[in-house]
């Protein structure tokens, strides 16, 4: 992954981001030690204390848990919760988006809800060739 210093997210919601991607891929899994502080400064050339901040943010949505002394590991639930909170808020404002632009557009529902099963049906394109 590379981090958008110049980009609106912050740093720290970019590495917690791209932790949630890595345990919903299954490459962190259930009670797998994470990356630390510092290991993820160094992977991104970032300040530790962005990078804890990073680690702060899963730990508060109960993605990881601390083991004193050990380090951070990722919770039973942390799959589910982090697909969770994409629907919620990244999906939702998506959908929300995209109806708002159809209606600047004139596009009907019956329109959006085509080029949506269109769009969904060349992915499925896509992910068959693999």
């Amino acid at each position: 992954m590379i981090i958008n210093q110049d980009g609106t997210t912050p740093i720290y919601v970019q590495i917690a981001q791209w932790l949630e991607t890595e345990i919903l891929a299954g490459n962190i899994k259930t009670n797998e030690k994470i990356y630390s502080q510092y290991q993820l400064a160094e992977m991104f050339n970032i300040n530790p204390a962005t990078a804890a901040k990073g680690l702060n943010l899963l730990a508060d949505d109960h993605i990881v848990y601390k083991k004193r002394g050990l380090g951070m590991f990722v919770t039973d639930h942390a799959q589910a919760i982090i697909l969770t909170k994409r629907k919620e808020k990244i999906l939702k404002k998506l959908v929300q988006e995209l109806v708002a632009e159809a209606k600047r557009l004139h596009v009907n529902q019956g329109e959006l809800i085509e080029m949506i099963k269109s769009a969904c049906e060349q992915g499925d394109d896509k992910n068959d060739s693999h």
